[in-house]
């Protein structure tokens, strides 16, 4: 009887406080950016004593730290080397109770669940989106070789004078029977 008392008591202290992420599944190709974002309850006429942010890549094997905030404050000496140079936060959307991070230079390998943990001394709460990263696709050109062009252009232009010449006789013919 306590512990439901408990719980329904954190759910009304806790029940206000909310971590959204904007989509559930985003889907890109390899070398391309995207931008993550995540929202969270900020009270009104209120900031919190402290934020701490901490947003992972869940793979099967691992866990990846993507970007961190402790205290208000970035923290990129502990973002796993994977992400080194690559992540960049929108600062200015912090305050309004948004994350936003854009990923650069994608790979395959950034395929997986990314998951947003947000603590304030208001509450706590964490949400997940998913992203799949394909493989780029070849851009090259499907126009045969140099040389084979130069192949057909003789054949074409060999064509075109057998057809003129048939074309003259044929003229040559006609007029010696008239």
């Amino acid at each position: 009887m306590i512990c439901r008392i408990l719980l329904s008591l954190g759910s009304c202290v806790f029940g206000s406080f909310v971590v959204n992420v904007t989509q559930t599944s985003y889907q890109a190709e390899e070398n391309h950016n995207i931008t993550l974002e995540w929202t969270f309850t900020v009270e009104t006429g209120r900031s919190p004593t402290y934020l701490n942010i901490y947003c992972d890549l869940v793979t099967d094997d691992k866990s990846s730290l993507l970007y961190r905030v402790h205290n208000g404050a970035e923290v990129s000496e502990s973002q796993d080397e994977k992400f080194s140079g690559r992540v960049q936060s929108d600062k200015d959307a912090l305050r309004e109770g948004r994350i936003r991070l854009q990923l650069c230079r994608l790979g395959t390998e950034d395929s997986g669940q990314y998951r947003c943990e947000v603590n304030t001394d208001y509450g706590s709460r964490s949400a997940s989106c998913r992203l799949n990263v394909t493989a780029a696709t070849d851009q090259r050109s499907t126009s045969p070789p140099q040389e084979e062009r130069k192949d057909w252009k003789i054949i074409i232009i060999v064509l075109t004078a057998g057809a003129l010449l048939l074309a003259l006789l044929c003229c040559a013919f006609y007029l010696g029977s008239c």
